[in-house]
Parts: C-alpha cells; sequence; structure tokens
C-alpha cells in the first residue's frame, strides 16, 4: 500500500506542475482557446496565475515533504487540498457541460483522498 500512496500521490503532482507551469505561464488567451480552459474567460489573469501557483507548491509538497523526511504530514494535507481545487475544477467543468473534464477531475480527486486517507492513517510518515 506504501508503493500506492507514492504512485498516487506522483501521478498527483505531476498533474499539479503540468496544471501549474500553464496556468502561471501560458497566456490567459492561449488557454481560453484550448478545450478545458474556456473556464479562464470569465476570470481574471492574476487568479489563474495564483492557481498555477497553487498547483505548483502542490506539486511540490505532495512529495519533497517525505522525500526530504522534512513534515512529511504535509503530504496529506496537500492532498487534502487538492480535493477542495479539484471539486471546484468539477463544478467549473459542470457548468461550462464538459462531462470528460469532470470524470477526469474526479479520478484526481479519488487520488488525493486515497493519498491524504492514507498519509493522515495507516500509512503515515510518523509511525
Amino acid at each position: 500500500m506504501n508503493l500506492t500512496l507514492w504512485i498516487a500521490a506522483g501521478l498527483l503532482a505531476a498533474v499539479a506542475l503540468a496544471g501549474g507551469i500553464s496556468k502561471t505561464f501560458v497566456p490567459r488567451a492561449r488557454l481560453a482557446a484550448q478545450h478545458g480552459g474556456e473556464w479562464t474567460r470569465d476570470v481574471g489573469a492574476g487568479y489563474i496565475k495564483t492557481l498555477g501557483v497553487l498547483e505548483l507548491l502542490a506539486a511540490a509538497g505532495l512529495i519533497l515533504p517525505a522525500a526530504l523526511d522534512t513534515a512529511p504530514v504535509m503530504v496529506p494535507v496537500t492532498a487534502g487540498c487538492w480535493v477542495v481545487l479539484m471539486t471546484g475544477a468539477m463544478i467549473t467543468h459542470g457548468r461550462l457541460g464538459q462531462p470528460g473534464l469532470v470524470l477526469l477531475n474526479s479520478v484526481y480527486l479519488a487520488l488525493a483522498v486515497l493519498t491524504a486517507w492514507g498519509r493522515f492513517g495507516p500509512w503515515s510518515f510518523g509511525g
């Protein structure tokens, strides 16, 4: 199960890194032109960049605390925050009539729930 939790956290970190890089560095107009980026038309560039930076922090927070054995409790805390972020993403894509993206975000949400549950619970880094 420990390996499963590392894989789940690694997959989430990769998704967070990719999303964070695009939201932080890709211009809003280019994001809005892509499928799944339509929501960026209705929000400010600062909001998008803030989400991008949070995703970059999430990518680090899902891996580095445990890998460096420095505050490893931040892994499940970050996974819990990812649950909140994915809930918002599912709502946003649902409102835009994008069921495929809602499903994809629900997979990410499930991985985050698994990671938070496992690392807060029976497979925590502290015990």
